[in-house]
């Protein structure tokens, strides 16, 4: 394991108290650095919204965004029991749990996944959501790398919730449900760019992404200039 860019991820995901704090691009670098560090196939982040309901907010990758979704469609999977009792769920072979979720080891199979692992995103009784790892390769989990997703689940949860400390009452809501907001825009945002260049909706996203951050701007905002046509976008190339 890249020790230095397991120290990096861990101040960025501290380091959230800035003006124009991003929840998406937050959440999605969590999703990307599990993939990247802890030999998760895909990652995926559900959070709740102001109502409780759980909403898919990050997704390492297109499989795994649809799988989130069906989860939630179908109220049957790991990562809603997951958030429900606030303890970490692990299968290590989803083929062992088809009585207990039939229609999502069905689905999990479909996009290729054999086990997955699911961890509270919460702190002390306050559980906002949950941080789910997907393996495409059956088999037991390394005590060490779930040790480290769940303190990197934890490190994002206080970060989450220490935007709302100075407006403990609403302001993590409002944050979830604005996210939620750009996360649909963003979503519009991907299709239009894939369609019109005739690429992946990933690689759309990565294209969005990577203009953002180039030129130091919001990634909602560049999503809605793209899908409103309000601003040239020069240099979004895929």
């Amino acid at each position: 394991m890249n020790e230095r860019l397991l120290a990096k991820t861990f101040v960025e995901l501290a380091d959230n108290l800035v003006a124009d704090f991003d929840l998406i691009d937050f959440l999605r670098l969590l999703t990307d650095r599990c993939v990247g560090m802890l030999g998760a196939s895909a990652a995926g982040v559900l959070l709740a919204d102001r109502d409780g309901e759980l909403r898919v907010m990050a997704a390492s990758d297109e499989h795994v965004r649809l799988l989130e979704l069906f989860q939630l469609q179908n109220d049957e999977g790991p990562c809603l029991d997951c958030y429900r009792a606030g303890t970490p769920v692990a299968v290590p072979d989803l083929r062992t749990e088809t009585d207990r979720w039939p229609r999502f080891t069905t689905q999990a199979g479909h996009h290729g996944f054999r086990a997955v692992q699911a961890l509270p995103m919460r702190l002390r009784d306050e559980v906002v959501g949950a941080l789910n790892l997907f393996r495409t390769d059956p088999g037991p989990f390394d005590p060490g790398s779930t040790s480290i997703a769940q303190a990197l689940a934890d490190v994002a949860t206080i970060s989450l919730l220490q935007q709302r400390s100075t407006h403990r009452s609403t302001v993590l809501n409002e944050q979830l449900q604005s996210a939620l907001n750009s996360r649909i825009l963003i979503e519009q945002a991907k299709g239009k760019l894939a369609e019109r260049h005739g690429v992946d909706m990933e690689q759309a996203f990565t294209a969005l992404r990577g203009y953002a951050r180039a030129h130091n701007r919001r990634l909602s905002d560049i999503a809605r200039a793209f899908v409103d046509d309000s601003e040239p976008l020069v240099g979004l190339v895929v």
